[in-house]
């Protein structure tokens, strides 16, 4: 989402929530609406909370690829406060984009179906207390990454 604090190049680049969810959360007396939990997309109809991490959605020229399933709350928002709980670390979902785009209100999204040639995933963690301690440049990373994207994996 150009100009969101999530869109940088990671994983938790849209997120989104089930408006079900929302309505349901409104029915036990929040004051709640679309976009309250910070979510990118209120989406209608799909059971977001139950995708699998690799599911692929598409809306448009949009393809988004779910990434994460719920979050851990480290300080709660003002919604908990009021209602004691939030539905965003349980039911709200991430993705990061495939595909750039325009979404417009009332847009349609879909789940496209699993095609069975995702490619591996790998992720890099590279520890190191010099590194930390800013007395030596981390080379390794950029390098492992070159190298697994390279093989044909998703870094």
């Amino acid at each position: 989402m150009e100009g969101d604090a999530h869109a940088s190049h990671w994983h938790r680049q849209v997120s989104l929530l089930s408006q079900e969810e929302i309505d349901a959360f409104r029915a036990e007396g929040a004051d709640v609406y679309p976009g309250a939990f910070g979510e990118n997309l209120a989406v209608q109809g799909i059971p977001l909370k139950v995708l699998p991490v690799g599911t692929r959605l598409q809306c448009g020229s949009v393809l988004l690829e779910v990434t994460q399933i719920g979050k851990d709350c480290h300080s709660h928002c003002t919604i908990y406060y009021q209602m004691g709980k939030c539905i965003m670390p349980s039911n709200g979902i991430f993705a990061r984009v495939l595909q750039e785009g325009e979404i417009s209100v009332r847009d349609t999204i879909q789940v496209l179906p699993e095609t069975g040639k995702e490619p591996f995933r790998a992720a890099v963690i590279t520890l190191s207390d010099k590194g930390a301690a800013g007395e030596r440049e981390d080379k390794s990373d950029p390098l492992a990454e070159k190298l697994l994207t390279e093989a044909g994996y998703e870094v």
